[in-house]
Formats: structure tokens, sequence, C-alpha cells
């Protein structure tokens, strides 16, 4: 951690007794930890978000990948394949042809 052994530790922890007193060096430890404490569960939930995001990136660049692959099958090939046009005059469903008209 940080490069920071056991002595360094002691002499960290005389010097802010010395500093701050034997009386404040708890509340500042309370504080400190409090507050990392706090960092850690922010930079979790940050790392989370990210994960999240690629997650769904890489769905979404699979699924654009799936869809480039299929072929077209709604267009027609050719003029052959194509549906007749709809008679002149007459609705779309109506049946084509001279039989059942007046």
């Amino acid at each position: 951690m940080f490069g920071i052994g056991l002595p360094e530790l002691l002499v960290i922890f005389v010097v802010a007794l010395l500093v701050l007193g034997p009386k404040r060096l708890p509340e500042v430890a309370r504080a400190l930890g409090k507050g990392l404490a706090e960092f850690r569960r922010a930079t979790a939930d940050v790392t989370e978000e990210l994960r999240n995001a690629q997650v769904m990136i890489e769905e979404e660049a699979r699924q654009a990948q799936r869809a480039a692959q299929q072929p077209k099958t709604s267009a027609p090939k050719s003029a052959a394949e194509a549906p007749p046009p709809p008679a002149e005059g007459k609705p779309p469903g109506s049946p084509q042809g001279s039989e059942g008209q007046p």
C-alpha cells in the first residue's frame, strides 16, 4: 500500500499524536476513516456505472452486427417476383378481372 511499511506508519502516528494531541487524534482518525469509506463507495458506484455502460454498448454492437449479417428478405429481388400492381380504378383489396362486376 503506497510503499509504506510498519516503521513509516509508526512515525506518522507519533507525529500526528504530537501535532493533534491525544484528544483530537481519535476524532480526526474517525473522520478520515469515514471519508475513505465514502470515497471507496463512490468509486465503486462509478466503476459499476462504467461497467454497465460498457455492457450495454457491447450488446448494441452485437445486435447491429447480427442485423448487418442477416440477408434482407423484405424487398423483392426482381420485377418478376414483385406482386402485380392493382388495376386502375379499383381499390387495392378488390378482385381483378371482370368477374363479379354488374
